[in-house]
């Protein structure tokens, strides 16, 4: 177990990362740990796919105290998914510690969340709006709240949140800790979460050193605009393929979905207007292998970690070199291989390859023959 400040995390924690088969803390992890486990408040911006979850939850988790039955830490979150997982990360790294976490969201019933604060969760995980109602309802006392998280802060440090979360944070005790999290760190988010710390130490990872390790190969098909359809109804028959493809927006999504369902192709749909169930059952059935092509909206795939995605493709060309790299980060994750496909026309051949030059990264060129994916010279 490397990484100095591991070995002074409680023993549960260490068994789970030995359990985890995870070799090394990542960038952002070997930065926030030792800082949260001081006490600091902390504001840090680190890509998708480099490991943020832990880098909060393993001191948070080390902090709380067992064997008090009250709320020591709160984790707020803007989407229901991403409670949701963050939840199963609880489980996970606290098994055998006695530690219970308890998610709350808005929309879900309000008798069977007050039966979860009966059974004295020490680690809450909800949606801001939700979390407030409770706190309003003095049925989620906070008075022994020591820390709070924030995650994907920039999602949560919006206007239509941004009173909520205040609140949430002042119902705290004076002498807590407050942890911002996120892929993006715009200026103004960070100037809003200079005003919830006190003193924070700010952490920037622009690229980790799991996104260059060479496990993601990094190719790209040249194609017309038009025919982008037809190559990545090819992409979809690769053997053992589990796909992720990015669409700017959601009406094209829509368009391109039924285009291949009319091919005979099973593609979930992820965007922000669907609902919570739909959306778990794209992500579901992507995990579960039922379907082997995910569409998403850059919006929709915020802080998602779908198991298991061994390509990402951009089907429409990503903005700018950091939604190269956001989106990028979902397949590889935590050292996995992975590759990432990019469908493009020749005009935005010559970006991607700016973008290959600017991340010093392997950029192929690849051709379909046969079904297979190959080099130009092998055909």
């Amino acid at each position: 177990m490397s990484g100095q400040f591991l070995s002074e995390l409680k023993p549960f924690i260490q068994e789970a990362w030995k359990k985890s088969g995870f070799e090394q803390p990542t960038m952002i992890q070997t930065d926030a740990i030792p800082a949260i486990i001081e006490g600091k408040d902390v504001i840090a911006e680190s890509p998708t796919g480099t490991g943020k979850t832990l880098a909060y939850l393993l001191p948070v988790l080390n902090k709380v105290d067992p064997e008090k039955r009250a709320v020591q830490a709160v984790i707020l979150a803007s989407s229901q998914e991403l409670v949701m997982q963050i939840l199963q990360e609880v489980q996970k790294w606290a098994e055998g510690s006695g530690l219970k976490g308890a998610s709350f969201i808005g929309g879900a019933n309000l008798k069977r969340q007050l039966e979860k604060l009966k059974k004295h969760p020490q680690v809450v995980i909800g949606t801001p709006g939700r979390t407030y109602e409770l706190i309003k309802q003095k049925k989620l006392k906070m008075h022994e709240v020591k820390t709070v998280v924030l995650d994907e802060g920039d999602q949560l440090l919006v206007p239509e949140h941004m009173g909520t979360v205040q609140n949430i944070v002042k119902s705290t005790l004076g002498d807590r800790q407050v942890l911002l999290f996120s892929a993006t760190l715009p200026k103004e988010t960070e100037k809003m979460a200079q005003a919830l710390t006190v003193e924070p130490k700010i952490l920037k990872v622009e690229k980790d050193e799991t996104i260059q390790s060479g496990k993601v190969e990094h190719l790209y098909i040249v194609s017309e605009q038009r025919d982008k359809i037809k190559v990545l109804e090819k992409v979809t028959r690769i053997d053992g393929i589990k796909a992720l493809a990015f669409i700017k927006d959601i009406g094209n999504l829509t368009v391109t979905k039924e285009k291949l369902d009319f091919k005979g192709i099973e593609a979930g749909l992820l965007h922000s207007d669907l609902n919570k169930f739909d959306r778990q059952k794209a992500v579901k059935e992507l995990r579960s292998g039922k379907s082997n092509l995910l569409f998403s909206t850059d919006v929709a795939a915020r802080g998602l970690d779908i198991k298991g995605v061994t390509t990402v493709v951009h089907f429409d060309f990503p903005k700018d070199v950091t939604q190269y790299i956001h989106r990028s980060g979902r397949t590889g994750r935590a050292g996995a291989e992975g590759q990432v496909i990019s469908i493009v026309t020749e005009r935005e051949e010559r970006e991607l390859k700016k973008f290959a030059r600017e991340l010093d990264l392997l950029l192929e060129k690849r051709v379909f023959y046969k079904g297979e994916l190959i080099a130009e010279e092998e055909r």
